[in-house]
């Protein structure tokens, strides 16, 4: 099992930046694909971007590419999403999630659906106000 505990959510306005962070905890190893989510209310969980943790592998929304970035530091076992040029339609709350695909289905961490992750942060929350 791992734990995952994001941080960094907050209050920019249009065309700021934020950059959120998740600690994975416990046994990363088993973890080979992490992601971000969102989910706005009302609205169901986006798949916003995901990466292939053995080999750094990015994949986006189209919504989000050219202006977000994820990215891995192994040493602390953390995931980055860096959002530049936000939109208040990039409002919602933004939660990391976990799961192993192995080498061989490296491909399928591209697939943002969110019932294919087993593992869930308890999110932050993003507001972007006009």
């Amino acid at each position: 099992q791992v734990q995952l505990v994001e941080s960094g959510g907050g209050s920019v306005q249009a065309g700021g930046s934020l950059r959120l962070s998740c600690a994975v905890s416990g046994d990363a190893r088993s973890r080979d694909c992490l992601g971000w989510f969102r989910q706005a209310p009302g609205k169901e969980r986006e798949g916003v971007a995901t990466i292939y943790t053995d080999y750094a592998n990015e994949y986006y929304a189209g919504s989000v590419a050219g202006r977000f970035t994820i990215s891995q530091d192994k040493a602390k076992n953390t995931v980055y999403l860096q959002m530049n040029i936000l939109k208040p339609e990039d409002t919602a709350m933004y939660y990391c999630a976990a799961r192993r695909v192995t080498y061989s289905g490296r491909s399928s961490c591209s697939e943002r659906n969110a019932v294919l992750f087993a593992d869930w942060g308890q999110g932050t929350q993003v507001t972007v106000s006009s």
